[in-house]
């Protein structure tokens, strides 16, 4: 079982900036992907950005040259750098975590709560 957890949402103004973190526990072995994606209420949740364990990005178009993935692959983290945050930003943001052990059967496909981020004046 691998619990994830996110972390540094909130409410900023537009124009402002907010970093995720996501943290992954259990069993964890090898964690292939970390991705981020949100959700709207009444909407289909999207995928916002997604790093390979190798460290290769990618992201939606609607936050590219905004928002940045990272992360520290010996404390099993991922970051989220949201900058120039705009209205159409706010949503629940949640932290999906890929991997397993390449030495047997096992993986997983485990998601956190989901931290809320609001972009008002």
């Amino acid at each position: 079982h691998v619990h994830v957890v996110e972390s540094g949402g909130g409410l900023v103004q537009p124009g402002g900036s907010l970093r995720l973190s996501c943290t992954a526990s259990g069993s964890v072995f090898s964690i292939w992907y970390m991705d981020w994606y949100r959700q709207v209420s009444g909407k289909e949740r999207e995928l916002v950005a997604s790093i390979a364990e190798a460290g290769y990005t990618t992201y939606a178009d609607s936050v590219e040259g905004r928002f940045s993935i990272s992360r520290d692959n010996a404390r099993n983290m991922a970051y989220l750098q949201m900058n120039n945050l705009n209205p159409d930003d706010t949503a629940v943001y949640y932290c999906n975590v890929l991997g397993g052990n390449p030495e047997s059967l096992y993986e997983y496909d485990s998601w956190g709560q989901g931290t809320q981020v609001t972009v008002s004046s």
